[in-house]
């Protein structure tokens, strides 16, 4: 029984450069999957404030450090 590894008839030369093409378009699938569930984690929380009430985003900033900015903010304006 004899092996052949080479199914398509390729030199090495043209193997080389199909496994380094199969591996650079593997790993953008990854990136692209990456990139879309960032966009997608962003989106959600988007729509989720789309659904609160307006009051809710004129709220005072629950930050120690807010009251100070926006009292700096105030009294430059002011």
């Amino acid at each position: 029984m004899s092996e052949k590894n080479n199914l398509l008839d390729m030199s090495e030369t043209q193997r080389l450069r199909m496994d380094v093409l199969g591996l650079m378009l593997k790993g953008a699938g990854y990136a692209a999957i990456l990139c879309i569930a960032v966009w997608a984690f962003i989106y959600v929380f988007y729509l989720i404030g789309l659904l609160l009430p307006p009051e809710s985003k004129e709220a005072i900033d629950p930050t120690p450090i807010g009251f100070w900015i926006e009292s700096i903010k105030t009294a430059v304006f002011a």
